[in-house]
């Protein structure tokens, strides 16, 4: 048997060798932990700034391409003439139980008019900015007119968040993403490929480097809920592309409900959008003061740099840049942003064909288009795309639309080209003169080249505007007879555009009469849209007499909203007849009320001089309302002889009027800011209450510096009380931001009101009963409250009883169930004709 023996030195020496090796081991534990934790975080880091350089890079891709989002873009960035987009401020929310918000005196005469935000602009009702607009937690749709600059506003908002903005406060570290509804592949087939048409947009433009980190990116930010996706061109497209885009924004809605969405559209139609939740926000075309800047900074930008460039040098002889201004800002009245843009460039330029809107866009087109094309071309292309209503077209289908101006090929002579268009109306040739034209081979190409078309990769083209598509339609439909299929199409914005200026070229007699017969109430629609033809319509045009007799004819109709009655009132404005200036003078003489102050507002807001007189009367009528329009079209017309009219109501005017006399004052930045200034230290208490309201209609640092100091010094409470007030609304503006609503059962006045009448409310029920219940109650809060829920629910007898509130003698309940009526029509529902129900 094999003995082991023992060594106790080796024993020793391996056990104190293994202590050893352990007691290191269990040392170098903590720093295995640290390297490994450091590999870790090394590893998280590199994906962070993986990740952080597709953000940056995302960012200063998104900027670049918002400051290009503009006609001017060729020459001036977006921000360097930008005048700072506005909204309407939607009506207030109201909630039984809690304050009303504030609202200026000035808002409160003026009727709520989003489908014609002209007459807000005229005098400064209550807005917000975009950043304010978003401070809310809903969707949002801005509307307008083409040309009042929707798609400068989510280029705006885009630029903001791309550089960080403090503006946007909470949003300021959100990820903008912005692009064309053309840009998107839809439908899409599956809820789980949502984000697939984003990725695929901007991966078109993304770099090498970030190509393959894209996707990962944008699906984070999505889950984030840290993304505003601002979507241009929905107001571009046809109902039935609208439904499609719809569906894929409540497609977004449902698997990213933390994200935001912003897009555009016109103020008759929004399929899908409002049942989705998007608050309608109107855009507010410029105010003469904005035009004059705009002017301003065009021209100043304009001697810097443009005027600098060999071709300018070159070109006509360069006109006294404060010449121009003054011509310019002489005859802008009723112009959108895109048509004063327009104007004072053919001004800067020397290339304009003449004074007249239509000049200014004749002029653009033919600046924009290939050298050598027929007009008969781009308007042929234009006709065509709106026939076919497609606003967004395939280049394939368009190049058999334009084949016969491919080849070179005989023309008559006289034919007018695009270079040639001096006269905007149509031109007669020489009958079997022929000439040979120039080969135009590759016309959509070189259309795209010029900058007149915008291509995308999906094989997908559009006019760079839609009213450069309908210009040129409405010129090519004077000589094909296309009047009755236009007629016949769902209504899109292509189809009124090339109506609009078919009845500036040709007779639309049919057309405006077909319009009219549609037309009825609540809305008159129709009627509306032929009411924007008058503008640029010849004068003698046989059509106008009638359509004039008509607005005339609902602007008189007592019973029926003023939301109804003012757009009326504000066709003839936008009209800029003479013979506008005239009837409200007659009908400011009147006796009903209502059609004085609509009238009194008119006179004002077509700046009427010879209305003096009748305005100095009207301050003195019985209505409240009359006399604060009185004091506000005094301002609006701005001669020192009204101003002094106002003035002297500031003086001596009864405390109502004399608020109002200083919020209109507020408007004019030259007699009307010294009067306020003065009227800071004035003895008279009530004077100094109403100067505090005037001076919280200013932005300016000045007038908040004083009302601070009001609020504090002046040694009467109730001019205290005033400061405060307009402070804390102007603190508070961001509350009227269009908000989600409460669900029915977690609507603290709902249920308290049901529990009232002894009903409960379900979770997830529209609680539709106890709502047309809290409709029909005394009290006006409870009524007024229930109305943004019956929007969702727009059924036959929530109609019904939508038009009953409508017609009740509670002036506040009317207006507001016009404008729930007005969005329950966006939206796609067809509203009854309410003499149809025995009502009117």
């Amino acid at each position: 048997m094999f003995l082991f023996g023992f060594d106790p030195f080796s024993f020793f020496a391996g056990f104190i060798s293994a202590s050893v090796f352990w007691w290191l081991v269990t040392r170098a534990r903590p720093l295995w932990n640290e390297l490994r934790s450091g590999m870790k975080e090394q590893q998280e880091v590199s994906q962070s700034r993986k990740k952080n350089t597709v953000e940056e890079n995302h960012r200063r891709n998104t900027l670049r391409h918002a400051q290009g989002m503009h006609l001017a873009a060729p020459l001036f960035a977006l921000d360097e003439i930008l005048q700072t987009p506005l909204v309407l401020a939607p009506q207030p929310v109201v909630e039984p139980g809690t304050p009303p918000a504030f609202e200026d005196v000035i808002s409160q005469t003026v009727p709520y008019l989003p489908t014609w935000p002209e007459i807000g602009a005229a005098f400064g009702t209550q807005s917000l900015t975009l950043p304010q607009a978003l401070a809310g937690n809903s969707n949002i749709v801005i509307i307008g007119q083409p040309g009042v600059g929707k798609t400068v506003a989510l280029a705006h908002i885009a630029s903001l968040l791309a550089n960080r903005s403090e503006e946007m406060g909470a949003l300021q570290e959100t990820i903008p993403f912005l692009l064309h509804v053309a840009n998107l592949k839809l439908p899409i087939s599956d809820e789980k490929d949502a984000l697939r048409p984003i990725v695929d947009t901007f991966s078109e433009n993304a770099s090498m480097l970030d190509l393959g980190r894209l996707p990962a990116f944008i699906q984070s930010a999505f889950k984030a809920g840290n993304t505003l996706l601002l979507v241009d061109g929905y107001d571009e497209i046809t109902p039935a592309e609208q439904q499609v885009v719809s569906e894929y924004f409540k497609t977004l809605i449902k698997v990213f409900p933390k994200n935001r969405i912003v897009t555009t559209g016109t103020p008759e139609y929004l399929d899908g959008l409002i049942a989705l939740g998007f608050a309608p926000l109107s855009l507010i075309t410029w105010s003469s003061r904005q035009s004059e800047r705009f002017i301003q900074q065009w021209g100043d930008l304009w001697s810097r740099t443009v005027s600098l460039e060999a071709w300018a040098q070159t070109g006509p002889e360069q006109v006294d840049p404060l010449l121009l201004n003054v011509w310019l800002g002489a005859d802008n009245l009723n112009l959108t942003p895109l048509e004063m843009t327009l104007k004072t460039w053919g001004a800067y330029a020397g290339d304009s064909l003449g004074p007249h809107v239509l000049e200014a866009i004749a002029t653009h087109i033919r600046r924009i288009a290939p050298q050598n094309t027929p007009l008969a071309a781009l308007e042929t292309l234009a006709m065509q795309a709106t026939l076919s209503a497609q606003p967004v077209f395939d280049p394939r289908k368009a190049r058999d639309w334009v084949k016969s101006f491919e080849p070179a090929e005989e023309k008559i002579e006289g034919e007018e080209t695009a270079e040639a268009a001096a006269n905007v109306k149509p031109a007669k040739g020489k009958k079997n003169e022929k000439v040979v034209a120039t080969p135009t081979y590759g016309l959509l190409s070189k259309m795209t080249t010029s900058g007149l078309l915008v291509s995308y990769t999906n094989n997908r083209m559009r006019f760079i505007h839609p009213v450069f598509a309908g210009y040129l339609a409405g010129r090519a439909m004077t000589t094909y007879n296309a009047q009755e299929p236009i007629l016949n199409q769902p209504d899109w914005v292509g189809k009124y555009l090339a109506m609009r200026y078919f009845a500036a070229f040709g007779d639309a007699s049919k057309l405006v009469q077909s319009l009219m017969e549609f037309s009825r109430l609540p809305m008159h629609r129709p009627l509306m849209a032929a009411a924007r033809f008058l503008r640029d319509a010849p004068k003698n045009a046989p059509w106008r007499g009638k359509l004039f007799g008509t607005l005339a004819a609902i602007l008189q109709t007592e019973g029926i909203p003023l939301g109804v009655r003012g757009q009326a009132m504000a066709a003839f404005v936008y009209s800029n007849d003479p013979n506008a200036a005239v009837l409200f003078r007659q009908f400011a003489t009147t006796t009903s009320f209502e059609l004085v102050q609509l009238a009194v507002l008119g006179l004002g807001a077509i700046k009427d001089g010879k209305a003096v007189q009748v305005l100095e009367q009207a301050q003195g009528a019985p209505s409240l309302a009359v006399r604060r329009a009185a004091c506000m079209a005094l301002v609006a017309i701005g001669s020192n002889d009204a101003l002094e009219s106002v003035a002297q109501t500031l003086l001596s005017g009864d405390e109502d009027v004399r608020r109002a006399a200083a919020e209109a004052l507020a408007s004019d930045p030259v007699e009307g800011h010294a009067v306020l200034r003065e009227g800071i230290s004035h003895k008279d208490i009530l004077l100094r209450r109403a100067i505090a309201y005037g001076l919280g209609r200013l932005e300016d640092p000045w007038a908040r510096e004083a009302l601070e100091k009001i609020q504090i010094e002046d040694d009467q409470w109730v001019v205290r009380n005033a400061a405060t007030e307009v402070l804390d609304a102007k603190t508070n503006i961001a509350s009227r931001a269009p908000r989600k609503l409460k669900s029915p059962s977690d609507s603290p006045w709902l249920v308290e009101f049901a529990g009232k009448n002894g009903v409960g409310i379900s979770p997830g029920t529209p609680a539709t009963d106890i709502l047309l219940l809290a409709l029909k109650t005394d009290d006006p809060e409870t009524r007024l409250a229930a109305l943004p829920y019956l929007k969702y629910v727009p059924s036959e007898g929530v109609v019904t009883q939508l038009y009953h509130a409508m017609y009740k003698d509670d002036p506040e309940l009317r207006e507001a169930a016009f404008n729930t009526l007005w969005e329950i029509g966006m939206s796609g529902v067809k509203l009854p004709d309410p003499t149809q129900l025995g009502l009117s």
